[in-house]
């Protein structure tokens, strides 16, 4: 190549490449959000998803994709996370759907419900069987879309002064339980008491609730609640697999170029996959340290759970005749319930089985 014609080809070069810089610049603008989180900072792991999104979106970013996590209480209080999201206060959230029963019960179905999915068919409700495009149907009402960004697994059944055998146990008894499934153990004499993370120990210390329920044992040993109640029970049949959410505001979310929008998506599902695995980590050590501590494990008898069933399926049927939203999500997921433990019964549940029995033995 003479040295003239190389100079012609390294010019038009250059000059394309002047035009594309603008275009790319363009395509990764520099956006900073805040997202407010329902959980304090103590509790690392389902904090700490928020934390995971923010790093992701960071990374695939180069850091043009900024956001701030804020703790509960640091812009709004914990059960007020999807409120500013949906106002518009802050870009995003990070919390559990089912805080929200107040506003509408819908909310409730897409976290978890009593006797509902665990955590694997939550993911494969929402991802595979139709609970997105629903879920989101239903979220828009409010301003925000959704998505999986954590999940802890079977939740424990919480912390109580006394021994809890049978239905008449209950009658009475004063326990920090949120949402819909304070209304179904409400039908079984429960006074149900919805209280935020941070408050739970002082108002258990002090008698102010007689029992209080919130994760597992890593969350809870951290809560210090073997210091204030002996017996600890399961299984927490109202969170079978409860999903954390990420909401961003619908606005601010379809402002977003596509790009960025497919990398929030992709954050909040890693963050999902983070919070499960890390739960599943961490609570077998916590459970073995609050049992050497003193700590009684009690199973709910099968009356207990018998009674909650039965007032489960009576308060489906109430909201439901009054709410169409609900009753549309509800009949979704008890359908996909049925066919998922069809197969669960099968393989895992038969697997899981044996292996519990025989997990000393190898």
């Amino acid at each position: 190549m003479k040295r003239r014609d190389f100079l012609k080809v390294s010019a038009a070069g250059a000059a394309a490449t002047a035009v594309a810089s603008p275009a790319i610049a363009q395509s990764s603008p520099e956006v900073k959000w805040r997202l407010t989180s329902s959980f304090p900072k103590s509790l690392d792991t389902i904090y700490g998803g928020a934390e995971q999104v923010a790093k992701y979106v960071a990374e695939m970013t180069d850091n043009k994709f900024q956001i701030q996590v804020f703790a509960a209480g640091e812009i709004v209080p914990g059960l007020q996370a999807l409120d500013a999201t949906s106002s518009g206060t802050v870009e995003m959230c990070h919390t559990v759907s089912y805080y929200y029963v107040g506003k509408d019960p819908t909310f409730a179905i897409y976290a978890s419900v009593p006797f509902g999915l665990n955590a694997r068919q939550q993911n494969s409700w929402w991802y595979q069987g139709g609970g997105m495009e629903l879920g989101n149907e239903f979220f828009q009402k409010s301003n925000v879309i959704g998505f999986p960004c954590g999940n802890t697994g079977t939740q424990m059944g919480g912390w109580f002064r006394k021994e809890i055998k049978t239905v008449a146990d209950l009658s009475g008894l004063k326990m920090r339980i949120g949402g819909i499934a304070g209304q179904v153990l409400q039908k079984v004499g429960v006074v149900p008491q919805q209280l935020a993370g941070g408050d739970i120990y002082p108002a258990l210390e002090k008698g102010t609730i007689d029992a209080a329920e919130w994760v597992g044992p890593y969350d809870d040993e951290k809560l210090g609640f073997a210091k204030v109640a002996k017996y600890y029970y399961y299984p927490g049949f109202w969170e079978g697999g409860p999903t954390v959410h990420a909401f961003a505001n619908l606005e601010k979310f379809n402002a977003l170029p596509k790009s960025y929008q497919a990398i929030l998506t992709n954050a909040t599902a890693n963050a999902n996959s983070w919070m499960a695995a890390r739960y599943d980590m961490q609570n077998p050590a916590a459970l073995k340290r609050l049992v050497a501590g003193g700590t009684q494990l009690r199973p709910f008898t099968n009356e207990v759970l018998e009674a909650c069933l039965k007032s489960t399926n009576e308060l489906w049927a109430e909201i439901s005749a009054k709410n169409p939203d609900f009753k549309k999500s509800i009949d979704a997921m008890q359908a996909y319930r049925s066919d998922e433990y069809l197969w669960w019964q099968v393989a895992e549940y038969t697997y899981d089985s044996f292996m519990i029995r025989s997990r000393t033995r190898g």
